[in-house]
Parts: C-alpha cells; sequence; structure tokens
C-alpha cells in the first residue's frame, strides 16, 4: 500500500500544538506520526488523502496565534519496520493470562523473563511489516477484553487483522472459527503465518469492507483495531453482519474520538456496555440497545 508523507510545520512548535495537530490530521485519514526536531511527521494511506480536506482542517487549529504549513509527498515504498523486525519486542503480559512474545527472541526471552512459564497462554508473533504485535495499547486493550469474553464455538471477524493477533487470541480461546481481512496483501500473508507458528487456523481475507459481501453468515464477536475515520465509514459493514447477541469491540482511537464513533453506534442500535483507557487511548465494547 502507498501512503504519502506529509511534514508539518507549526510557529510556534511545541508538543501541545503537535498533539492537536496529530489528533485533528487522525480525523482525516493519518494513521501514524514521528516526531523530528524540525516538526511532525505524519502518514496517510494515498487513497484517503486530501489535500484540500487537510488545509481546511488545520486552519481550524483551536489555539490563538498559531501557524502551521505542511508538503506533502510520496512515502519512499520500502518496509519500514525491517530494522524494528531485527530487533524484535520484549515480551507483553497481559493481565498475567497472555505473554505475547517476538519468534525471533522466543528462546531468549524464557532465560531473561522467568514469569512467562506461569503465564496459561502464550502468543508467538513474527511480525512482517504489519502492526499487531502486542506492544501498542489499543492490542492490549481489545485482547484484554477478549479474554474476559466466552468465545468457545463463537464465530470472530478481525477487521483489518494486520499480523492475525487478535484473530489468534480468538482462536486459543476457544472460537469455532475466525474470518480475518486485510487491505495490506503482506498483512495476509503475515496472519497466515502467525496463525501456523501458533497452531492455530484463521480464514484471512484480502480486501476492505467490501470482503464481506463474499462471507455467510453472522458473527458472534467483531473485532477492528483501526483508526477513527475507518470505523465511521466501515460500522454500517459491521452491524449487517451482527446478530441480537453480536458483540463490536473497537479501537484505534483516542478517547475524544468516541463520542462520534458512539453517537453512529447509537444510530445502529448499539449501545456502550464497556471502556478500557490506555494512555488517552480507547477501547469500546459494543451490544445491541
Amino acid at each position: 500500500m502507498k501512503y504519502i508523507q506529509v511534514k508539518f510545520t507549526a510557529e510556534p512548535d511545541f508538543q501541545d500544538v503537535r498533539d492537536i495537530i496529530a489528533a485533528l490530521a487522525g480525523e482525516v485519514g493519518f494513521d501514524s506520526f514521528t516526531d523530528e526536531p524540525d516538526g511532525l511527521v505524519g502518514y496517510c494511506q494515498e487513497d484517503l488523502f486530501n489535500e484540500e480536506t487537510l488545509s481546511e482542517t488545520m486552519q481550524n487549529l483551536p489555539i490563538p496565534d498559531v501557524k502551521v504549513s505542511f508538503t506533502a509527498k510520496e512515502a519512499e515504498d520500502k518496509n519500514w519496520n525491517e530494522e524494528w523486525e531485527k530487533v524484535g519486542f520484549d515480551p507483553i503480559i497481559i493481565d498475567n493470562r497472555c505473554a505475547i512474545v517476538c519468534k525471533n527472541m522466543e528462546e531468549e526471552n524464557l532465560t531473561t523473563y522467568p514469569q512467562l512459564a506461569t503465564i496459561p497462554m502464550k502468543i508467538v508473533i513474527d511480525a512482517q511489516q504489519a502492526f499487531g504485535t502486542g506492544t501498542h495499547e489499543t492490542t492490549q486493550m481489545i485482547v484484554s477484553l477478549l479474554l474476559n469474553q466466552d468465545l468457545k464455538e463463537k464465530r470472530v471477524l478481525d477487521c483489518g487483522c494486520g499480523t492475525g493477533i487478535l484473530g489468534i487470541v480468538a482462536a486459543k480461546c476457544g472460537a469455532r472459527e475466525t474470518v480475518c481481512y486485510d487491505i495490506d496483501e503482506w498483512s495476509v500473508r503475515n496472519a497466515e503465518h502467525n496463525a501456523e507458528l501458533n497452531g492455530v487456523e484463521l480464514d484471512v481475507l484480502e480486501g476492505d469492507k467490501r470482503v464481506l459481501s463474499h462471507v455467510s453468515g453472522v458473527f458472534d464477536i467483531i473485532l477492528a483495531n483501526i483508526n477513527r475515520n475507518v470505523i465511521l465509514e466501515d460500522i454500517d459493514e459491521f452491524a449487517s453482519v451482527m446478530t441480537t447477541d453480536s458483540k463490536i469491540i473497537l479501537s484505534g482511537f483516542y478517547e475524544q474520538d468516541a463520542e462520534a464513533i458512539l453517537q453512529k453506534a447509537n444510530e445502529l442500535g448499539l449501545k456502550e456496555s464497556q471502556r478500557l483507557l490506555n494512555h488517552d487511548w480507547c477501547c469500546l465494547l459494543l451490544e445491541r440497545s
């Protein structure tokens, strides 16, 4: 997938301004940011990027006497995770019930982190150009909620699956069938690879919400760890494959975005039944009202 790289420059430039720029840009399609000494760099999928909309958004910055300019260009088409993948990541332990470990550090982790021996569920992830290692707060919150659901014999849908980590957890928790999809070809391959590493079966499809038109039946649990804009655009499709007893677990957005998501959810007959927060990131559990 191709990305547009945008360099934001603010006058004056301080952290609160950068945080607000990131929040506003996130509302118009940006999904990742890096801080650099001379400005904030954001990344947006090419098909979601609208320069005119971004310009209008930056003109409405809710801080007086601050001017924001930006320059946009195509991001270099390469594996941005390559060096990180070589280094790996430390184990992530969630609720003392699930440990997510990096494949290339698996043996080392067992020696360095003896507490892993007491964790009942271990998920091995070999991340290759895909999001979802468990290091991000949103992934951790969804896993935490999944561990407290009765998934035995349930049918689960993971929307925007990345490495497949959430589908793997669902399968390990007893799900009868787990269907996943992702728009990125490499994520599909990586999810299939990680499912094999963990000895579970995932049905992984390539595409966006439109793949659901080719999937028969409904789902008991729907998972989506994606950005605010995609959730708002796709939640109608999620609702269309629910039953009266189905649940949706959503994350990938800040708490300040929850109101807009809940407004749309309420229009579809969905209500909030639980909320988790971690460093301003939000996770919602929705059920039929």
